[in-house]
């Protein structure tokens, strides 16, 4: 997973990294954005324009945010509460549209 989303992100979502992702792989939950592993190509794009520093690639994760490495990827393979199977690789977010909802571990923040 080249890069993921943090707890600064959590009810700020200010979707500057959306605009400027060139290959659309970032997600808009409930409360968070997620980036989708399988779609991302590790340009580092998103990360410079994320205002609340919420961006990073997952081998340099902040300590305290380092259970968001695993909860990013489980966005993407899990069934989140409400739906009937995982969201997958669906070729990018604006073809999945808005997902509203969070894994557990945001939900619960």
């Amino acid at each position: 997973m080249p890069y993921i989303i943090a707890e600064p992100c959590i009810d700020v979502m200010d979707k500057s990294c959306v605009e400027e992702c060139p290959v659309d792989c970032i997600y808009e939950g409930e409360r968070k954005l997620y980036i989708n592993p399988k779609e991302c190509i590790d340009c580092g794009a998103c990360e410079p324009v994320c205002p609340v520093e919420a961006i990073s690639q997952d081998r340099r994760v902040a300590p305290e945010h380092v259970d968001f490495v695993e909860d990013n990827r489980r966005f993407f393979v899990e069934v989140l509460p409400g739906r009937d199977a995982p969201i997958g690789a669906p070729g990018g977010s604006h073809k999945a549209g808005r997902i509203g909802m969070d894994t557990p571990l945001v939900a619960g923040r």
